[in-house]
């Protein structure tokens, strides 16, 4: 018994390591291009969002700062989107940048929403990621800067990818029906 306890206690932390986890307080902010634009859902082009922290201290909930200023994590299975299945777009929380698709999303088992591709390229910046003595690629939406979860080469074809996305970096938009 204590062994199945202490082993399922080693599971969910490596299981947290693996997708989300960030060290707060070491994480480099994404620099942002003034000049970049990018294409709203709506069509229209809508250029970066540069805020101080403070800004988003105001604008954001507790959670919300933590994981998408300082590249904190929800604990898995705690989020709303790691099982939701409508079909739409996911955009950034704080900036509602475009950033995947409902029919790109997929089952992982790992507790978080799980992607195959991004929505356009260039809405998602990759940043190595060095904390806790692994290499990984840590995502950043490419107009705010917020952090948003990590890529691993582990997802299905054709891509091979596995975007892992903290639900509370994500605002969901329902597909307009016919």
């Amino acid at each position: 018994m204590r062994t199945y306890a202490i082993l399922s206690i080693l599971i969910a932390t490596l299981g947290l390591l693996s997708c989300n986890s960030s060290q707060s307080g070491q994480h480099t902010r994404p620099k942002i291009n003034p000049k970049a634009e990018f294409v709203s859902l709506e069509g229209r082009v809508i250029g970066p969002v540069i805020k101080t922290e403070e800004e988003w201290k105001t604008e954001l909930d507790a959670m919300e700062f933590h994981v998408l200023r300082q590249a904190g994590t929800e604990r898995a299975f705690s989020g709303k989107y790691w099982d939701h299945h409508e079909e739409g777009t996911y955009s950034c929380r704080a900036c509602e940048l475009p950033l995947f698709e409902s029919d790109k999303k997929f089952d992982s088992g790992t507790g978080w929403p799980s992607f195959s591709d991004e929505y356009m390229r260039g809405n998602v910046v990759q940043v190595s990621d060095n904390s806790y003595g692994m290499m990984r690629i840590e995502v950043n939406c490419a107009r705010c800067g917020g952090h948003l979860g990590h890529v691993f080469n582990d997802g299905p074809e054709p891509t091979g990818l596995r975007y892992c996305i903290n639900s509370v970096s994500l605002k969901f938009l329902e597909a307009k029906r016919n």
